[in-house]
């Protein structure tokens, strides 16, 4: 495959396309990015031997044109000084070198072209590569962050099912128990003293009850006592 193949397929490929259908899309970026960087050091050569053609052609086309004014030079001083002969000769030695400046200057077209080609073909193709090395990163960092929460998950997965959470957990319910068995220490105390309380309040309502009869009772007696002698008075 020759280099301009290989530009335009890179240049045109579609790398999202590319990527969606790969099975490791990682291993596939990278393997474009190692074409593009390979094309990319063989262009710039390229581009740099078709520049350094144009420097020589450029350099060949000076020279012709140059031999090519000298020889009309030459025939028309023949002519001045008669020498019809050599003023042929020196034409035509004038029209050899006019027809190989033209051939140059063809040449010199041609180089010029291609090194534009490979420059426009350079730039397309860096510009390609540093979206593909943007894909490169992005899928790096995407991996990265997929790789720590599967890490993360499975740690978490080890710890629900590791011997220290279900010691973490014994620990736990035998706090529990503990604080359960705390509370009910004090418990049947605290429901005695409660009682005793409950009936002293009891004894002394009985208290003021039956200091409530006495009192009645004595009323009564001395009422009964007044009235017998205020009865034997009036006898």
């Amino acid at each position: 495959m020759g280099i301009f193949t290989r530009v335009r397929d890179i240049i045109s490929a579609n790398i999202n396309a590319m990527l969606e259908k790969a099975e490791d899309p990682e291993k596939m970026i990278k393997l474009m990015i190692q074409e593009m960087e390979d094309t990319l050091v063989e262009i710039k050569a390229s581009c740099a031997g078709a520049m350094a053609t144009k420097k020589k052609v450029q350099r060949l086309l000076d020279e012709s044109v140059a031999r090519a004014d000298d020889w009309g030079a030459k025939a028309q001083v023949a002519v001045d000084k008669g020498r019809e002969d050599l003023a042929r000769e020196a034409l035509v030695e004038k029209r050899r070198y006019r027809e190989r400046a033209d051939a140059l200057e063809r040449e010199l077209a041609e180089c010029d072209a291609l090194v534009n080609q490979y420059q426009d073909d350079i730039l397309q193709l860096e510009e390609k590569l540093g979206t593909a090395r943007e894909k490169q990163r992005i899928l790096v960092q995407r991996h990265i962050r997929a790789e720590r929460k599967k890490r993360a998950e499975r740690g978490i997965r080890r710890l629900d099912t590791s011997d220290a959470f279900i010691r973490f957990e014994q620990f736990e319910n035998r706090i529990e128990r503990m604080e359960a068995e705390a509370e009910l220490v004090n418990f049947g105390r605290k429901s005695a003293l409660a009682d005793e309380f409950a009936h002293l309040e009891g004894d002394e309502e009985i208290e003021k009850e039956l200091d409530a009869l006495k009192a009645s009772t004595g009323k009564k007696t001395k009422e009964s006592a007044q009235e017998k002698r205020a009865a034997k008075g009036d006898d």
